[in-house]
């Protein structure tokens, strides 16, 4: 995604939500009916060409950051699931990064981190055009395109769950641009089982996803 767009992305966070520290599938459009859409645990990273079928489970992110960590900080982190498990989860969450880790939530959290991450970038990069949406909320609750929202609304999560301290923790690495994902061009995804015929450009397959552009 370009790096212009995700910081206009990014800007919508508020600084209390980035800087405190402590401690399926974005449907086919409408190609692809509800019952075909699917559904990341810190394993490996895998690049675009591979496939990771049985990710290992991993702790959610405890939400530690590093002691000079400052809002607007660039730092470099030796893997994905380092990236995941350093973004505070504790504060306020602005209705952005709500929607995106609802999302992820919901139409990814069995998969490995790196396909929640492109989920993520899915969503962030359909908000980037004018084409879906104009904020991510809009992307995510654009009639036809995610199973899981009703009537307009996302469902409520239970937010001591692991699994959605996790999809917050990935929401803020794809708002941040805190890591590359495999599929950083993505626009579309969908299940393994499903298979649609598209002419599209095929971008990465990851866990049980496949992601085009």
């Amino acid at each position: 995604m370009p790096f212009q767009s995700r910081i206009a992305i990014a800007a919508t966070m508020t600084l209390a939500a980035i800087g405190l520290a402590a401690g399926s599938s974005p449907s086919l459009a409408a190609e692809i009916a509800p019952t075909a859409l699917a559904t990341i645990q810190p394993a490996y990273v895998p690049s675009v060409s591979t496939t990771i079928d049985s990710p290992s489970p991993a702790p959610a992110p405890t939400g530690s950051v590093a002691d000079d960590a400052q809002p607007g900080d660039v730092v470099a982190y030796p893997n994905l699931a380092a990236a995941v498990a350093a973004q505070p989860i504790k504060g306020e969450v602005d209705e952005d990064l709500r929607c995106l880790a609802g999302a992820i939530y919901y139409e990814s959290k069995g998969e490995p981190l790196a396909g929640q991450l492109a989920v993520a970038e899915v969503i962030l990069n359909r908000a980037g055009t004018s084409r879906f949406g104009d904020s991510v909320c809009d992307v995510v609750k654009q009639p036809g395109q995610f199973s899981f929202v009703r009537s307009g609304r996302i469902p409520s999560v239970d937010q001591s769950r692991p699994a959605w301290r996790t999809a917050l923790a990935v929401a803020k690495v794809a708002m941040n641009d805190a890591w590359e994902s495999d599929a950083g061009e993505a626009l579309y995804f969908h299940a393994r089982r499903v298979a649609p015929g598209w002419s599209r450009v095929k971008v990465a397959s990851i866990g049980n996803h496949i992601f085009y552009r």
